[in-house]
């Protein structure tokens, strides 16, 4: 991987996610089970658009199967699989099939973008998967998915707490990994806030209030994700007098900031099934579905139950309170309103300023 990126007066490596490595291992063992002939590189292009060429390690054949291997390359981002080795062993089948080894994950709970009982494979690599695959063989095949070094790995991630057993997941939604320290990512988002002219904009961890934000209007350029750094750019929104902003994003982010965690990633803080279920508590919620919430995986699958059991007001609490800890933490400075997201369920709840803030970015 040869393309960089200069930040924070360093010139950064980028590199390639799990997803490219299995997607290449994939393509290349079903060219050499198709065409019987060993090759030394393989050539895949990645959902950001970009092609890779990578290099093909421990080819082992017989008869009815090949397998090899691609080496998985972090760039100049830090990374626990940077350097390990994903592996892909492909056959003939009745069907085609795509299955984990050693070393790659189960999913075991409710709540994950993976049915339980599949493979830890996120979709865009599986899509990835196949859709190189047809570029081999219209052939049905079965492809396993190992990474012996996962077994290991994996207990220095989240996976077990989320029910995802026996090694790591396949992930990545671009094939691509960007390499981004925390602090050169904080002075860019700071750099990017800046260039907002207007004192009124649309701060969101994530692509969910982005999303929501341009199907109603909202221009881009007044649109910044934020990724996990809530408190420190409500700050650097202070410095910088902006008066209004509209705070959109998925309730797996933002539930913490409604219990005033300002830094949201998950190995920073992981409070939100007890956030959750205290504001069920407030909303005077039956205890036996108290205890359920506290024993989802996911918010994803918390959500989806107080929409099915018609205890959807606590959404209205929480944004309320999103709102309160913002206006606090900013002293009032800025005025915040809210835009509550789930996967499942879109639009959970707003507070009641949304549309008259959302007026605001189309004078």
């Amino acid at each position: 991987m040869k393309k960089s990126v200069y930040k924070n007066g360093k010139n950064l490596r980028f590199g390639y996610t799990t997803g490219s490595c299995a997607t290449a291992a994939s393509k290349a063992a079903a060219y050499m089970l198709v065409h019987k002939k060993d090759i030394t590189t393989v050539d895949i292009m990645t959902p950001k658009g970009w092609p890779l060429k990578l290099s093909v390690v421990d080819i082992n054949r017989s008869d009815n199967y090949v397998s090899c291997g691609i080496i998985k390359d972090s760039g100049d981002d830090p990374d626990i699989t940077n350097g390990m080795t994903i592996y892909a062993k492909v056959s003939f089948s009745d069907e085609y099939l795509l299955t984990n080894g050693v070393g790659v994950g189960t999913v075991t709970k409710k709540g994950l973008s993976v049915p339980v009982g599949q493979a830890a494979i996120n979709p865009v690599p599986r899509q990835m998967i196949k859709e190189h695959i047809n570029e081999i063989t219209n052939r049905p095949i079965h492809i396993e998915i190992y990474a012996p070094e996962g077994v290991e790995l994996a207990k220095k991630t989240s996976n077990p707490r989320l029910g995802i057993v026996g090694g790591l997941s396949i992930i990545g939604t671009t094939g691509i990994v960007e390499p981004m320290s925390e602090e050169a990512f904080k002075d860019s988002l700071e750099i990017e806030l800046g260039m907002i002219e207007e004192d009124s904009l649309v701060l969101t961890p994530g692509n969910y209030g982005r999303d929501y934000c341009l199907d109603h209007g909202v221009s881009e350029n007044r649109i910044l994700k934020i990724s996990n750094f809530v408190g420190y750019m409500f700050d650097r929104a202070v410095e910088q007098k902006k008066k209004k902003v509209l705070f959109a994003g998925h309730i797996g982010k933002l539930i913490k900031v409604a219990g005033g965690i300002f830094h949201t990633h998950s190995r920073v803080s992981d409070a939100r099934m007890d956030l959750l279920v205290s504001h069920m508590v407030a909303c005077d919620v039956d205890y036996k579905h108290l205890k359920h919430v506290l024993d989802c995986n996911t918010t994803e699958e918390a959500v989806n139950y107080l929409v099915e059991e018609k205890i959807e007001e606590v959404f209205d609490l929480i944004v309320c309170h999103i709102k309160e800890r913002l206006e606090k933490y900013t002293f009032d400075a800025i005025e915040v309103e809210v835009l509550l997201f789930s996967m499942d369920q879109g639009l959970l709840a707003q507070t009641s300023g949304v549309n008259k803030m959302m007026e605001t970015f189309h004078e």
